[in-house]
């Protein structure tokens, strides 16, 4: 019965808390409990888990490091991990879901939380939306639209903006002349690598809609070289921003690029 269980990696440099963590899971998972990211990256060479829950600061090696190693390893790189963390600001959570982490769940958390994060990472819908439209009523609120073919960015992406604009999110860029006439974004966000289409394509696309030939466009691309970025200038983009990004530094150029400063 229990190969036919879940496994769960919980890596944390502290005691108690693996202890009442997978006191809380152990009923539903196999929970294998880990002090460093290097315990675990020995034990992924024999076990391959589900899920990995993962604790930010560490010493040695801190949670953003080891999910970077995890997302660069072939191997590794579709486990879903879910930072399990007391470091809870807005900086903190963006920059885990910019880097790949599924979700984020906050230390003390409520346990029937962090076993419904779980059961959404490990049993996702199949039809889960590839558009996702913002029906926040307020009117007052400027329309953006970010194009990305990463979920947790896009999920990133609403948790920095949704207080001051209304987020609409797109993983399919090819998708974009079939529904954009019902959006209507003042701005548009763009990553630059993306299957089928990639950004300075997309952007091609959109200066071909009458509507849109003067919309802001800004980059916000894991690629800073010189090149892209001053192909980037050339289209006439209104800024470029690298990820993993800061919200407040996003906020700040979305707006100046609304008010027409860029």
């Amino acid at each position: 019965m229990d190969d036919e269980r879940k496994k769960i990696f919980l890596v944390d440099d502290v005691e108690f808390s693996l202890i009442r963590t997978k006191q809380i899971l152990k009923s539903y998972y196999t929970v294998y409990t880990l002090q460093s990211s290097g315990r675990m990256f020995d034990l992924l060479e024999k076990v391959t888990p589900d899920l990995i829950l993962l604790d930010i600061n560490m010493p040695g090696v801190d949670g953003y490091e080891t999910l970077k190693k995890i997302k660069n390893d072939a191997r590794y790189a579709e486990i879903p991990v879910v930072f399990l963390s007391g470091k809870d600001d807005e900086e903190s959570i963006v920059k885990g879901l910019s880097l790949g982490a599924a979700d984020h769940v906050s230390k003390p958390f409520i346990p029937e939380d962090l076993r419904a994060c779980i059961s959404k990472c490990l049993y996702p819908l199949k039809n889960q939306e590839e558009l996702y439209i913002d029906t926040d009523k307020n009117v007052s609120k400027p329309s953006i639209l970010a194009i990305d073919d990463s979920p947790s960015m896009l999920r990133s992406i609403h948790f920095a903006l949704h207080n001051k604009y209304k987020v609409h999110t797109l993983q399919k860029p090819e998708n974009l002349p079939k529904i954009i006439k019902g959006l209507k974004p003042d701005l548009f966000l763009l990553d630059y690598n993306m299957p089928v289409m990639n950004g300075f394509e997309l952007f091609k696309v959109i200066r071909e809609i009458p509507e849109h030939k003067k919309t802001p466009i800004v980059f916000l691309t894991s690629e800073s070289t010189p090149e892209h970025l001053s192909e980037a200038i050339k289209l006439g983009s209104s800024d470029f921003m690298v990820k993993p990004f800061s919200p407040r530094k996003l906020r700040d150029k979305i707006a100046k690029c609304l008010a027409g400063e860029h």
